[in-house]
């Protein structure tokens, strides 16, 4: 693993760093792409992706020192020392918001960042891999089981890559996510990517090592429930509303 992966006169150009800014570069582009086939200005979508990608690391940067303020440290305030929801959530506020601005139909809009911010994700999660984050899984002995000497936190011990699961995960869902994106009602789009990510992380968090907190569950796996029941509720909503629409038309 590569926690550096050059230096820039005499400036380290670290792995986790340079797959954020690369996961916002696929994301704008992606999303540049879906609206243009909808006929939005492609800059509104720069502009959102910037704008949610900083939100989104303040709001994940808050949310670890929350998490983490019984045993707080100052090494909490550098470059690593996020947690997804935490970024989840503030990201969605900031996009809320911008719908608002560019007068965009929210659920629609929704429906169009469901794909990228899932491809982020992924890139996200290989730079996680590289850098040795410590958010891999439990030990084993599987022939893909990786050691990560010299990762930032470090281990000789051969484990569960549960970065790599989540990328491909990731990568998967958002080839689903672009296929339905023309095809599904963009609430419904966005519901299923609330509903697969959750599921994936769900089922993760068994192969990682975090602590439990509540109902013998970790905390990612509580949020992972409420992005499920979201979802329900979304894809309700988004029935719901095609009913009614057909019943008028009828």
């Amino acid at each position: 693993m590569r926690p550096v992966l050059f230096t820039l006169f005499g400036l380290p150009i670290q792995s986790y760093g340079v797959s954020k800014a690369l996961a916002a570069i696929a994301a704008a582009w992606l999303l540049q792409r879906s609206f243009r086939r909808r006929g939005w200005p492609p800059e509104q979508a720069t502009n959102i992706v910037v704008v949610a990608t900083i939100v989104g690391f303040a709001g994940a940067k808050v949310y670890f020192l929350l998490e983490h303020a019984h045993e707080f440290s100052w090494h909490y305030l550098g470059s690593m020392g996020f947690t997804w929801y935490g970024g989840l959530i503030a990201g969605v506020l900031a996009v809320v918001l911008f719908a608002r601005q560019y007068k965009l139909p929210l659920g629609e809009l929704s429906g169009r960042v469901a794909a990228p911010l899932s491809v982020a994700y992924g890139i996200g999660r290989l730079g996680c891999l590289l850098a040795g984050d410590g958010t891999y899984g439990k030990p084993s002995n599987l022939p893909w089981a990786m050691a990560f000497p010299n990762g930032t936190i470090p281990t000789t011990v051969p484990v569960q890559p549960t970065p790599l699961y989540e990328a491909l995960i990731a990568f998967a869902l958002a080839g689903v996510l672009w296929w339905a994106q023309s095809r599904w009602q963009p609430v419904l789009v966005f519901a299923a990517y609330l509903a697969g990510s959750g599921l994936a992380r769900l089922l993760i968090e068994q192969l990682r090592t975090n602590s439990r907190v509540l109902f013998g569950m970790t905390q990612p796996q509580l949020w992972s429930i409420v992005a499920i029941v979201a979802a329900a509720v979304l894809a309700s909503y988004s029935r719901r509303a095609r009913t009614a629409v057909v019943g008028a038309e009828v």
